[in-house]
This record gives C-alpha cells, sequence and structure tokens, in this order.
C-alpha cells in the first residue's frame, strides 16, 4: 500500500430502504467502512437516506446529491463509494452532479481482488470480472475514465483496457475464458488424480476474514499469507494434515464468502468454488465475535446450496471464541464446535471433532495383519482412523480395530483378506 492509498479520502452512502432491517443495514455499512480500509482508503464522513426505493437516475434523491456535493467540498472527499451496484446511468448521473469520482460496492470489492489475486488463475478471475463489470459502463465513468490507476476502483490487471473499445474488451474476455477453460481442466485433472489416490479431502469455507488461513496455519504449520483484513486469501490452498490417530488428510482453504457478492465474481469464481464439490468434509468457519455472525452464516450457506454442496457433511467451527465479551449461541442444527485458532488445546479439540465426525460417515473395522507385514500396518495408520492395535503372540499378528471411508480400497482390501482369513481358518 503506498501513501496515496492511505491518504484518500472517502465518503460513503448507503439507501435504507423498507426491505432491510435497521441492523443489516447498519452492518453493511460497517462492512463498507471495512472494504474501504482494506482497499487503502480513510472514511472520513458517512451519509444515509430512508427511500422506500432507489431513484432510478441518481439512486438517492436529488435534495441528497445536493447536500453530498456540499459535503464533497467541506470535508476534502476524493472519492464517494455507495453501498450498493449502481446501474450504468446513475453512475454517469452521479459522475457528472458530483465532479469527483464515484463508484460503487462491487468496484471496491474487485480492486481489494485485484490486488489480492497471487496465481495467474486468480489473476485472469479477476481482469473478466473487472471487465464484465465494466463494458455496460464505459460511457458512464466519466471523471473515473480520466484518472486511470488514481485509487480505489481504478488499480488492477483490468485498468488498461478502461478506453478501449467494446469489441476489443469482448476479445480480451474471450482469450480470458480459454485461458481459464486450459486452467480448470488442468485442475480437473489434478482433482481426479487425488480421488483416484482417494485422500480424504477437507475444505474450509466461511464468510470473509472468518479466520480461516490462521486456521489453516496453525493445523498444517505451513507457510500461509494470514492477515486481518477482508479477502486475504483469494488462491485455494490446500496443505496435508495428520489427525490424532495418524490418519492424513487434505485441507484446502477457498476464498471468502461475503454479502452481495458482485455477479461478476460469482461467475468467475466459481470453478474456484467447485473445490467445495469435491470435499469428503466441510469445515464452516463463523466469526463468533462478529454481531453479525448469523447472517454470515446464511449467506455461506446459501452459496454452498448454489454450488449443490449442501448434501456433504459439514462441521460448523466457531472461531474467534477469544474475543467473546457474552455468552455465545449457535445457531446451526448440525455439529459444531467453538474454539479460538489461537489456542492449541482448542485446536486438540477441534481435530478430534473432526475425527468423530468422519467415524460417523465412515464403516468400522477389524482385521489381523501379520507382523512382518509392514506394508499394511502402515497404510491403515495413513489411510484409516486407527483406534486399536493390540499384538496377538499366539497368532503372531496385530488385531487393528477402527474405521475406513467404505469406498476406499483399503477397506475393500481388509474386507477381503479377513473372508479369505475366515475360509482358510474353516479347513
Amino acid at each position: 500500500m503506498n501513501s496515496k492509498d492511505v491518504e484518500e479520502r472517502v465518503l460513503i452512502v448507503g439507501l435504507k430502504t423498507s426491505k432491510i432491517a435497521d441492523d443489516d443495514f447498519s452492518y453493511r455499512m460497517q462492512e463498507l467502512k471495512a472494504l474501504t480500509s482494506t482497499a487503502g482508503g480513510t472514511v472520513v464522513m458517512e451519509m444515509t437516506q430512508n427511500r422506500e426505493n432507489p431513484n432510478r437516475a441518481t439512486y438517492i434523491g436529488s435534495g441528497k446529491v445536493d447536500e453530498l456535493k456540499m459535503l464533497i467540498e467541506e470535508k476534502e472527499v476524493e472519492l464517494v463509494i455507495f453501498n450498493d451496484e449502481l446501474s450504468p446511468s446513475q453512475l454517469r448521473n452521479l459522475s457528472n452532479a458530483l465532479e469527483v469520482r464515484v463508484i460503487d460496492r462491487t468496484q471496491v470489492i474487485l480492486d481489494i481482488f485485484a490486488r489480492r489475486a497471487r496465481s495467474k488463475e486468480g489473476k485472469l478471475q479477476v481482469e473478466l470480472a473487472q471487465l464484465s463489470y465494466l463494458l455496460p459502463r464505459l460511457r458512464g465513468q466519466g471523471v473515473a475514465l480520466s484518472r486511470l490507476g488514481g485509487g480505489i476502483g481504478t488499480r488492477g490487471p483490468g485498468e488498461t483496457q478502461l478506453e478501449v473499445d467494446q469489441r476489443h474488451i469482448r476479445s480480451r474476455m474471450t482469450d480470458i475464458r480459454t485461458q481459464l477453460d486450459q486452467i480448470v481442466s488442468h485442475r480437473e485433472r489434478y482433482r481426479s488424480r487425488r480421488k483416484k489416490n482417494q485422500v480424504f479431502q477437507i475444505s474450509l469455507v466461511g464468510y470473509t476474514n472468518a479466520g480461516k488461513s490462521t486456521l489453516l496455519h496453525k493445523l498444517t504449520q505451513a507457510d500461509v499469507y494470514v492477515e486481518d483484513k477482508l479477502f486475504a486469501t483469494l488462491d485455494p490452498t490446500t496443505k496435508k494434515i495428520k489427525l490424532p490417530s495418524g490418519m492424513e488428510v487434505l485441507l484446502t482453504d477457498t476464498v471468502g464468502f461475503i454479502q452481495q457478492l458482485p455477479t461478476a465474481l460469482i461467475a468467475a469464481f466459481r470453478s474456484t468454488l467447485e473445490e467445495v464439490q469435491e470435499a469428503d468434509l466441510i469445515l464452516h468457519v463463523v466469526d463468533s465475535s462478529n454481531e453479525d455472525h448469523p447472517n454470515h452464516e446464511k449467506t455461506v450457506l446459501d452459496l454452498l446450496q448454489d454450488l449443490n454442496s449442501e448434501k456433504i457433511p459439514m462441521l460448523t467451527v466457531y472461531n474467534k471464541r477469544d474475543l467473546l465479551t457474552e455468552d455465545f449461541f449457535s445457531y446451526t442444527n448440525g455439529p459444531s464446535i467453538l474454539i479460538s485458532s489461537m489456542n492449541e488445546d482448542d485446536l486438540d479439540k477441534l481435530q478430534l471433532k473432526i475425527q468423530s465426525i468422519m467415524e460417523e460417515n465412515f464403516s468400522p473395522y477389524i482385521v489381523h495383519i501379520d507382523a512382518h507385514d509392514g506394508k499394511a500396518l502402515h497404510r491403515l495408520q495413513k489411510e484409516t482412523i486407527q483406534l486399536e492395535r493390540v499384538f496377538d503372540e499366539e497368532t503372531e499378528q496385530y488385531v487393528v480395530r477402527g474405521y475406513a471411508p467404505d469406498e476406499s480400497a483399503i477397506y475393500h482390501e481388509m474386507k477381503t483378506r479377513e473372508t479369505r482369513g475366515e475360509v482358510e481358518n474353516e479347513y
């Protein structure tokens, strides 16, 4: 972040209609402040208006537009951000009337994504989302077009495309989609290879800044980018963890969800979010200290439903217990746990809870393994939840008891081994 980002003086504007509850409106305005801060702006003032419906021409009423003009001059505002997605005509009319840069919530989110994207895929997805958003708005950019690269909402891979003709933009979008298709195809091959190897997969999902990356870092001791900002993680990160039983599983961090996620971004990041569909277990991480956490939960659950992932077993992890100032009440009907990712004991409890949910979805087994068959013993340790291993001196075999995924190769091999053993014992 350079000094210009920090110095950008921002006025945020919110419109409360009768459809939005007072608390929900307040939380959304707080979230816009946090988004602005993450993008490098300083909110010097906020303006709100109660109205039945947005004004079709200027979003807020004409009287409020005049009031806004005076406040911009008085507070030396450089940028006005509206807490909704403005139509091309609203954006054009407001830019002309206010004579400063005007952007909306969607542009702030796109800007944050532009600076957070690290992988080639992430950068391409952000550029595609930016171009999808800009294409119908080229004529309405007004002041913004004359200040390319001049702050929030103008950064990122798509910024050099703002003044080119629509045909060029469409051509670039086609090119990006082709490149993304190749990347998606590569990831699908990688996924199928993981499935073939039958490694159990856990996906971390949750509202932005719920603490998913911190949890991944603490559980795997991996070098994962962690920051107390919105959308700190954009690119999926997969790491291996060892459960208390010794079983190895894969843990994947995903992009954070948010209310009013721009349509262009949902479409662009769908392939990334589809990692969740391949999960055997979902860890839904919720910031328990956030007053709006029930709405955060609902946002994530709705998006999981859109991804047809609602039937995958899920554990709700209420995180940031250390920041709670009063009693906490869970809203989920399914299994849940209240933890702090900063507490070692809590992390141990979480791993045991994950293991117990896996046991519920696995099938039990008891198998006899010859003492010299180290390979089979090692596989049982690594690929199943091994609860007990006892050496029988009479038979010189280990009796191993535990749980395994009933679709896994190891489970079928053990079943075959036991059946063969029973047949041999009859003779």
